[in-house]
């Protein structure tokens, strides 16, 4: 019995890591285009979560996608290149590159002229695929296009496909759509607070409960009130979701120009708030709107809330303005109609809630100076913002005009003076004197000079985890590495020097760790020095690899064991070079096909071995290729990651 439950438990370990993944899936049809013409058409379904990339990749990039198509027999001949779709362009921070890749679906598409009796043409497509914490080696996938007259039968292959992408496309991302409505609920709450519409709160509710017949008709009028609010804000995002549309949105994160646009747009909506000028609509659209208020009833009440959102558009406009930037940036279609939801929703509650409870006027702070130094406190974040925008251009460009220590050293100048304005030291045209500081805007004043202190460090190369998600990441930066970083020749190979690197290893920067490309080799020498083996499959362009070299093996316990405790050996799936011609073989996974390249022989191995295809995936195993412990795959977190391999190491005998 427990021998069973022994098997049970091993068995269910090793269905934790050994997974086959086949994110993609291929489908062809032929449509006619002339006589002679035929377009192949080759449709990729993507996963969730998964990228295919494009074909044309820049030079060190990740593995491109590539149609071949068999005209050994001379049946057909192209005409120009397969083409493809639009696709994501993004500046990758792994690769330094600008790359492109597709999701949910992509199409590519080949014309080519048929001779006269040809009924199939052959074909075969290699890629590869990422998601957020893994990619798979390079795949080849036969294709097969059917030379047909009939173009809906032909268009008919890809029914199902369609049917699905449609499906997947509508699924909206729902953390990303919960972050927008929770940062524009709090973006309302900082607009009640600002000098334009915090008066109106007491003013507004005290008209619906004296104007209304009982107190039942006035909280009515005031909940009609609060959804006119709702109603105006929402309809507004709506107009800039149509307007744009959805392939706009999606290349507003990435366009040179709309980040341009955006930067001098949050400048001007700062300067606003910081009392340079009012952003004020024309108070003739006001007049008439106040005109229609006076009809009464609902139509009445709705445009005393249309009145509401004109007259105090030059507080709310800035607010209003970088929510739909932000919520439109995310790329979702209805992000922003999400935003003006939690926006309007924050500035309606009150005027309900204080109809209900009209007792509860009594308890408001009195307006004052206070309110304008909320409009100034979010000038300096607005600020702060616009130069995310012209970031994400300079990176693009890559221009180099804005790198990590600018932006920083930007950031410290705006932070810092905040602090100064919180604590008294600058004034701003429409401040009231400040005779004391109070508490509330001392403890402001605290955290503010907190923060900017703590973004000094960010000057000499601190990661600045709080905000990792603003500035340019650390390699775009005068010193990668840090201010002052040297190599250190001490750390080279334990206890020895350059000389003393074995043959087929190399020493891998900036923390030169002892590393084998060879399997038998580094098991050689593992087994020369008595260490156990820690199989790295990898692949140059795995992201994710790169996240864990750069952000876990660095750390002091983990690298310690690395580079003393185990024989590293790194195994590149996605290896491009041609094997030797005696160690060309028959691939076991795919009879019938040669592995051609280094990459294909490590994924084999990978696959047959250990039932998984991802990387990157990690092996500690003895001299007899057993394994100490079950293999684990991408473990962002540093201690859950040095427990397995102390643990690991613990069984070595």
């Amino acid at each position: 019995m427990k021998n069973l439950l022994l098997l049970f438990v091993l068995a269910f370990s090793l269905n934790t890591y050994s997974q086959i993944f086949e994110p993609v899936k291929w489908t062809t049809s032929v449509e006619k285009v002339s006589e002679t013409e035929y377009k192949l058409i080759s449709k990729a379904r993507i996963d969730n979560g998964w990228h295919l990339y494009s074909q044309d990749v820049p030079e060190d990039g990740p593995i491109p996608t590539t149609f071949s198509y068999d005209d050994s027999e001379g049946g057909f001949s192209l005409k120009g290149n397969t083409q493809e779709e639009a696709g994501h362009i993004i500046d990758d921070p792994v690769f330094k590159i600008k790359i492109k890749f597709f999701e949910n679906a992509a199409t590519f598409e080949q014309i080519v002229e048929v001779k006269e009796g040809i009924n199939s043409i052959k074909g075969f497509v290699e890629f590869m695929v990422c998601d957020d914490t893994r990619c798979l080696p390079p795949t080849e996938v036969d294709l097969m296009f059917k030379i047909s007259d009939d173009k809906a039968a032909a268009k008919a292959t890809f029914s199902e496909v369609e049917d699905d992408v449609l499906t997947s496309n509508k699924k909206e991302s729902q953390t990303g759509l919960w972050g927008i409505f929770f940062i524009a609920f709090l973006s309302g709450f900082a607009a009640l607070l600002t000098p334009c519409v915090f008066p109106m709160i007491p003013m507004t509710v005290s008209f619906f409960t004296k104007q209304s017949k009982n107190k039942a008709a006035g909280i009515r009028n005031a909940i009609i009130y609060g959804i006119s609010i709702i109603v105006i804000y929402v309809l507004l995002g709506t107009l800039v979701s149509l307007i744009f549309g959805a392939d706009a949105l999606n290349a507003l994160s990435t366009n040179v120009w709309f980040n341009i646009a955006f930067f001098l747009l949050l400048l001007v909506f700062a300067a606003s708030f910081l009392g340079a000028f009012e952003i004020m609509l024309p108070n003739s659209w006001a007049n008439k709107v106040d005109k229609q208020a006076d009809r009464g009833g609902l139509i009445g009440i709705f445009f005393m809330a249309l009145a509401l959102a004109i007259v105090s558009f030059s507080c709310t406009g800035p607010i209003v303005g970088t929510l739909l930037v932000e919520a439109a940036a995310g790329g979702s279609q209805i992000g922003p109609i999400v935003g003006m939801l939690g926006f309007s929703l924050a500035i309606a509650l009150p005027f309900a809630l204080f109809a209900a409870f009209p007792g509860w006027l009594n308890s408001l702070p009195k307006s004052g100076g206070w309110l304008n130094t909320v409009k100034v406190v979010l000038g300096f974040l607005e600020l702060a913002l616009a130069f995310k925008f012209l970031s994400n251009a300079d990176l693009v460009l890559q221009l180099h005009w804005l790198e990590r220590e600018v932006f920083i050293a930007i950031w410290i100048a705006i932070f810092g003076a905040l602090a100064f304005y919180l604590f008294g030291k600058i004034q701003l045209p429409h401040d009231s004197p400040v005779t004391y500081i109070s508490v509330g805007r001392l403890s402001l004043g605290l955290l503010v000079l907190s923060f900017t202190i703590y973004l000094i460090p960010g000057l000499w190369g601190a990661p600045l985890n709080l905000i990792s998600a603003f500035p340019p990441p650390q390699h775009y930066s005068e010193s990668p590495y840090g201010v002052g970083y040297t190599e250190l020749s001490s750390s080279m190979v334990p206890g020895g020097h350059h000389d003393d690197v074995p043959e087929g290893a190399h020493l891998m920067p900036p923390h030169n760790i002892l590393a084998f490309n060879d399997y038998d080799k580094g098991l050689a020498y593992a087994k020369k020095v008595g260490k156990p083996v820690m199989i790295d499959f990898t692949g140059h362009a795995c992201v994710n690899c790169r996240k864990m070299e750069q952000n876990v093996w660095v750390k002091p316990k983990v690298l310690d064991i690395i580079k003393n405790d185990v024989i590293l050996i790194s195994l590149y799936v996605d290896d491009k070079r041609k094997l030797k011609a005696d160690e060309v073989i028959d691939s076991k996974l795919k009879p019938g096909k040669k592995l051609k390249y280094i990459g294909q022989k490590w994924s084999e191995l990978q696959t047959i071995k250990y039932k998984t295809n991802s990387q990157p995936f990690y092996v500690l195993m003895n001299h007899d290729e057993e394994n100490l412990i079950t293999p684990v795959a991408y473990t962002p977190n540093v201690d859950e990651y040095y427990n397995w391999l102390k643990e690991g190491i613990s069984k070595f005998n």
